[in-house]
């Protein structure tokens, strides 16, 4: 079987010990010649500090770009994500508004309807705001149940144990 082994094979240990073989290199591609690498000169420290002095003294020191006049970005504000309460008939409204905004070319987002919403409230004079606000009734806050009532709810699965388990 050892003569049956091609080139590519490593030979073994005992055939590398006394008869290394060197790569084939294909009969297709010739070597490439280099030219040698051209030594530059070393110069002494003495030397290349008054080259140094020299360029310092020819050229002008960097000066640094001055910064782009870029148009000026207005601060963004920090965002705040909130969730609310409120009747049904109060919400359907937004869809309403939602509605006239694409009618008159101007679609909004519910969130930029509540916005505008608020900075009307804040441009009312005082009794203005205080008449909006008596027309408001006052709901209930919080989530609304899903169904079921609070007493099923509140002690699914604790404090129970399973029947047939022993402690």
């Amino acid at each position: 079987m050892a003569a049956s082994r091609t080139p590519r094979q490593s030979p073994t240990p005992s055939a590398q010990a006394t008869a290394p073989v060197a790569p084939v290199a294909p009969a297709t591609k010739t070597p490439v010649k280099r030219a040698p690498a051209a030594k530059r000169a070393v110069r002494a420290p003495a030397a290349r500090a008054a080259a140094k002095s020299r360029l310092a003294v020819m050229s002008p020191p960097p000066v640094a770009p001055p910064p782009a006049a870029s148009p000026a970005k207005p601060h963004r504000e920090k965002l705040m994500r909130d969730s609310f309460t409120m009747p049904a008939g109060e919400y359907a409204l937004i869809g309403q508004l939602k509605q006239r905004a694409v009618a008159l070319a101007r679609p909004a987002k519910k969130s930029e309807l509540l916005r505008a919403g608020l900075k009307a409230l804040a441009a009312m004079s005082d009794e203005t705001l205080l008449a909006a606000l008596v027309a408001t009734p006052t709901i209930k806050t919080g989530r609304p149940q899903a169904g079921k009532p609070a007493d099923e709810t509140a002690g699914a699965g604790k404090g129970k144990k399973r029947a047939g388990k022993k402690s």
